[in-house]
């Protein structure tokens, strides 16, 4: 079983940045995601790479992130520049089900506890 620990958040200004962390209790061969949930929204899909390294994105962090993972260390890495207001919520590393990266929640088994990330304006 996989535990996901996550960190690297806290308040920036907007046009900062920020990198978050996540680290797994084991080595896994599965895809993992990045999700962010903000007050009266529903979670969504942020960024997700797959074992091999293929990265996918949301519309809404695309030109200004970067997915990365570290196999050895068990890690996942996501780098937000160019923050907004908008960006604020709680940021998720989550592991998928499949070593194909997907942007369906149901895919993913494992989550951490999440990690703040607000942005001011």
């Amino acid at each position: 079983q996989v535990q996901l620990v996550e960190s690297g958040g806290g308040l920036v200004q907007a046009g900062g940045s920020l990198r978050l962390s996540c680290v797994g209790s084991g080595r896994t061969f599965n895809a993992l995601g990045w999700f962010r949930q903000a007050p009266g929204k529903e979670r969504e899909f942020v960024a997700a790479i797959s074992w091999q390294g293929s990265t996918d994105y949301a519309d809404s962090v695309k030109d200004r992130s970067t997915i990365s993972r570290d196999n050895a260390k068990n890690t996942v890495y996501l780098q937000m520049n160019a923050l907004k207001p908008e960006d604020t919520a709680v940021y998720y590393c989550a592991s998928c089900l499949f070593a194909t990266m997907t942007r369906s929640l149901s895919s993913y088994l494992y989550w951490g506890q999440g990690t703040q990330v607000t942005v001011s304006s």
